[in-house]
């Protein structure tokens, strides 16, 4: 029996949601999940059981990828929304927002590691009798973290 070479890397227009799930990455619950949120369309059951189309893989991508930027479903579900309208002007406004949270956690991050290193450095010039700088700053409400 011959192998068209075609059919080797053939995928059907419509998968299970199993088939779909391995091909985006995640696991059924995942979709499930993301149905529930709105993020993704429930399909329709056809001859018993419900089939997605390919197309939702790219976009389950999509969702797990705007995460991992620390968006939440929330705001992915805005961007999908923009993305079907096609405001780019707003899309660009919840993308600008979100790297302001972005850049302010950042500061405060530099923030923390600018007071432990500090401390650190206390902890290890200060005297072993004394009470160690470190427990002490932690547990003292008015001491101020610069």
């Amino acid at each position: 029996m011959q192998t068209d070479v075609n059919q080797t890397n053939y995928l059907p227009d419509q998968l299970s949601i199993g088939k779909l799930a391995r091909l985006a990455g995640v696991g059924v619950e995942t979709i499930r999940y993301y149905q529930r949120r709105e993020l993704l369309p429930v399909p329709q059951v056809a001859s018993g059981f419900r089939t997605y189309p390919v197309a939702l893989a790219g976009r389950i991508r999509f969702i797990k990828r705007a995460q991992e930027l620390g968006f939440t479903l929330n705001e992915i579900t805005t961007l999908l929304q923009l993305e079907d309208s096609g405001n780019r002007v707003a899309i660009r406004q919840v993308a600008a927002d979100r790297l302001a949270q972005v850049e302010g956690k950042l500061q405060d991050l530099h923030k923390m590691q600018k007071m432990l290193s500090q401390l650190i450095h206390e902890c290890e010039s200060g005297v072993q009798s004394t009470p160690c700088p470190i427990i002490d700053a932690l547990a003292d409400k008015t001491r101020i973290i610069q």
